[in-house]
């Protein structure tokens, strides 16, 4: 396969507008912009960043690599992150010491930090882990930027990026593998937000390493994704599982918002936060090869199905680009698709 990102055009494959919108004329397509094919096998995790002013992705996969693509010109920045001896299971982003950086987690049981100027790996493996780490989240904790990980031995560590050491003792209380996690503010206080296959979601202050409250329960199986947002003024989290629901959750109370979001034929994979044309918006991807746009005030779905994945969605992240939101989505299939989330939204190369 080529390390390009092929340009993908209306009719070129399945692509799908909003269905509310396609009902009323004739709007272009809100499709695909590119595909990335440079890995060999399903990819699994995304993330995004800006490298020397231009935005980047950055991508895990099955063939144990992490990839480095330029959003505006469609490939490749540098070869690929090759050091993990496992599936990269978890990527995620941040700056320190001004660079930006990677964060990738693997089945190999390390994560490991990734310097995104020069795309060579920084100091040693995180290690600690005793089975793959599934999930990485990135935060800052008084004026430290740190790596929250967590995986299939039920634990959740919290590192220092700068010295690339573990901080303090794992967070313990999931009864099974911990395959979600996404850090938020919470009262001024950094904090993350995990999900496991014990059906439950945890808050964790990062600033005193325990657990906030009581586990968050309602999904009837695992949790497998989860992000977080403000809506109205307040921090929630959205969550993804294996009951093909989508839940958002108010992290001051504690407590759901409204019913659970229906729609997925399916386990509901990745979810993402975004705001379009100003207004908060949650894109979850899944089992049934489909994007699904939903209203968090209200606790709707908004149009119809994205379609276009050749497999289950399985990682995404949001990007801005040419001025517009754009969701970065990963899949089965070992592509990487980008998609104009706004109505009307121009198709094809900027």
């Amino acid at each position: 396969m080529s390390d390009d990102l092929r340009d993908i055009r209306p009719g070129a494959e399945s692509a799908a507008p909003w269905g509310a919108e396609r009902a009323t004329g004739s709007p272009p397509d809100r499709s695909v912009r590119r595909i990335a094919t440079g890995h060999t096998e399903p990819l699994l995790a995304v993330a995004t960043a800006v490298v020397d002013g231009r935005p980047v992705a950055v991508t895990g996969s099955c063939d144990r690599t992490a990839r480095v693509w330029d959003l505006a010109t469609g490939r490749q920045i540098c070869p690929p992150l090759a050091a993990h001896t496992g599936e990269v299971c978890a990527v995620a982003t941040a700056v320190v010491d001004r660079r930006p950086v990677a964060v990738t987690g693997s089945s190999d049981r390390t994560a490991r930090v990734w310097d995104l100027t020069t795309c060579e790996q920084i100091g040693e493996p995180l290690t600690g882990h005793a089975a793959a780490v599934a999930a990485v989240a990135t935060a800052v904790v008084y004026g430290r930027p740190v790596a929250v990980t967590s995986g299939g031995d039920e634990t959740v560590r919290v590192w220092d990026l700068t010295t690339c050491e573990q901080i303090g003792e794992p967070l313990t209380g999931h009864t099974s593998a911990v395959f979600s996690v996404a850090t938020a503010l919470l009262d001024g206080r950094p904090v993350a937000v995990t999900g496991s296959y014990d059906d439950t979601v945890r808050v964790w202050d990062l600033t005193t390493c325990e657990q906030i409250g009581e586990p968050l329960t309602g999904h009837e199986e695992g949790v497998r994704a989860v992000a977080t947002g403000v809506v109205d003024g307040r921090p929630v989290a959205v969550t993804g599982g294996h009951d093909g629901t989508v839940r958002v959750w108010d992290l001051t109370a504690c407590e759901q918002i409204g019913e659970p979001l229906t729609g997925h034929d399916g386990w509901v994979l990745s979810v993402v936060t975004t705001t379009i044309e100003g207004r908060p918006r949650i894109v979850s991807g899944g089992e049934d090869w489909t994007l699904q746009v939903w209203d968090p005030t209200t606790v709707r779905r908004v149009g119809e199905p994205v379609v276009g994945h050749a497999d289950k969605v399985r990682a995404m992240a949001t990007a801005v680009l040419d001025g517009r939101p754009h969701v970065i989505a990963g899949s089965q299939d070992g592509m990487l698709r980008v998609w104009d989330l706004v109505p009307g939204g121009q198709v094809g190369e900027p």
